[in-house]
């Protein structure tokens, strides 16, 4: 599937910002199931300070620097893709080896062993600002992890029960409301279900990272497509280790709670991975250091469409 994704933020200050400093993750990855064809990035006021370079997890970064004064900022993000499945092989070999590995196994790869070098996915096990670990993330967990119970099947009734159970509600959190909130309220949008799972997930021992990017959604039958209807999208991977070093490198599976969709790499060919990382604080689209503009508004326009 091809896709072309534009990302434009809008901030209005008050009063006038004097200088500037900007951290971006707006330009998608390349995975095993993607392949980011163009990528445009722009800013009004034009940054006369732009550096590229990648993250500790793999990320597209991208510094720029404001050093005039405005009133106003713009950012234009703009990408094409490819998205595709794994190969049905390699699939395949994952799915026979996942089908095998209990929870309990996956748990026993990440606790601290003097003398020998930790896993990889080591630090996704640990807590972090958005996910932290607590009684209250296992106790609503545990009904899912029954003694002995397949990894995938155990973490796909956790985001079913997640799906079910908690309700999709705009403006009902923002970024600053505790997972432990939505978890007793039982409803947010898709980054604070990322986060519950997330939470719940470390608290049982096992490491999964928070994904941002984008999903494909189609306009109701008879009417058009609507240029900036869309919205970034959070959902949660799940890191199967191979328990036999001979069979290959570990892998991870994708939940997305909001929607109900799994798979290898992906939930499917109509999401894109922007960027991975512990949670929403590592990945924000866009943060910065200013100096003036003590209020602000912000837009944000998504429009994801196919080619």
């Amino acid at each position: 599937m091809k896709l072309r994704i534009t990302h434009e933020t809008h901030y209005s200050y008050s009063p006038m910002v004097v200088t500037a400093q900007h951290v971006a993750h707006l330009e998608p990855v390349n995975t095993p199931c993607q392949t980011c064809i163009t990528h445009s990035f722009s800013t009004l006021p034009v940054s006369p300070k732009l550096r590229r370079q990648p993250d500790a997890f793999g990320n597209h970064r991208c510094y720029l620097s404001l050093p005039v004064a405005h009133n106003t900022l713009q950012v234009h993000a703009q990408s094409t893709l490819e998205t595709y499945p794994l190969p049905l092989s390699q699939a395949k070999a994952l799915q026979d080896h996942a089908e095998t590995l209990t929870w309990e196994q996956a748990q026993g790869v990440y606790p601290y062993r003097a003398g020998q070098a930790s896993d990889d996915a080591t630090p996704f096990a640990y807590a972090s600002h958005h996910a932290p670990i607590d009684q209250a993330f296992k106790g609503y967990a545990l009904s899912s992890f029954t003694p002995r119970r397949p990894l995938i099947e155990a973490v796909r009734d956790l985001m079913q029960r997640i799906h079910t159970e908690f309700k999709y509600e705009s403006l009902s959190t923002d970024i600053s409301t505790p997972a432990l909130t939505v978890l007793a309220n039982k409803r947010g949008v898709c980054q604070d279900f990322a986060h519950v799972m997330l939470a719940c997930l470390r608290s049982m021992g096992l490491a999964a990272r928070y994904v941002s990017g984008y999903l494909l959604t189609e306009p109701p039958p008879g009417q058009a497509r609507l240029i900036g209807s869309d919205a970034s999208h959070a959902w949660v991977s799940l890191r199967v280790p191979q328990m036999d070093a001979s069979t290959g490198s570990e892998s991870w599976y994708d939940f997305d709670p909001t929607n109900n969709r799994e798979g290898w790499c992906s939930p499917g060919e109509d999401y894109v991975r922007l960027a991975v990382g512990r949670d929403f604080a590592d990945v924000s689209p866009l943060r910065g250091v200013l100096q003036g503009g003590t209020n602000h508004t912000l837009q944000v326009s998504v429009t994801v469409e196919p080619i």
